[in-house]
């Protein structure tokens, strides 16, 4: 298992119950997590303290608890810079796991010796792609939500990386990939993280 431990403006301080608190930038959050099993002593003070909390909802959904949270804030990994926004669903924007593979990725782009294109399909809001284009590939980023896609345009900005060469496509991966095979449009690499409980055009 590759584990991400680089990080500076991200702490998992504990986990138990089905919850998990986290350390985002200054901000302390508690989040469900159905993976959080065991039930473990909370003995970390800051379970009873958080800057936000989301509590689910018996009727589906939840919310958060945003007490003195700002509706958004950057966290920074590495020399790479991402804008947090704690959403309706318990996300944040960003899945902090994921910087072991954009730590790959990025030595592999700069190992290569040669221009590197890549396809980040259900791109989300950018962290392969700002991580890929800071290496120095030029990148294709597609999602089908408009707002993911404007929201990864923040974070590109955020690094330092507008001007480098990522196309921006809202649009249905699955639909995307056939017209690129059709045109005879080939990649160096393609990543993919598509969603658990995607809601494509069919629903």
């Amino acid at each position: 298992m590759w584990a991400a431990t680089e990080w500076k403006d991200y702490e998992l301080l504990d986990c138990s119950g089905g919850e998990k608190l986290e350390r985002w930038g200054d901000f302390i959050l508690v989040r469900p997590d159905p993976q959080a099993i065991w039930e473990t002593p909370r003995k970390n003070r800051l379970w009873h303290t958080p800057n936000a909390r989301y509590t689910r909802s018996s009727t589906g959904g939840g919310s958060w608890d945003r007490g003195n949270l700002p509706a958004s804030w950057p966290v920074h990994y590495r020399d790479l810079t991402f804008n947090i926004k704690p959403m309706n669903f318990k996300h944040t924007g960003l899945f902090p796991e994921q910087a072991a593979n954009w730590d790959w990725m990025r030595e592999k782009i700069r190992n290569a010796g040669r221009p590197i294109s890549v396809l980040n399909l259900f791109a989300y809001t950018g962290g392969a792609t700002v991580a890929a284009a800071s290496a120095g590939a030029s990148v294709c980023h597609v999602d089908a939500a408009r707002g993911m896609v404007s929201w990864a345009k923040e974070n590109a900005a955020a690094s330092g990386l507008a001007d480098r060469p990522i196309r921006w496509i809202v649009d249905d991966c699955g639909k995307f990939v056939e017209r690129e095979i059709r045109r005879g449009h080939k990649y160096d690499a393609i990543i993919m993280d598509p969603p658990s409980y995607g809601r494509g055009p069919g629903g």
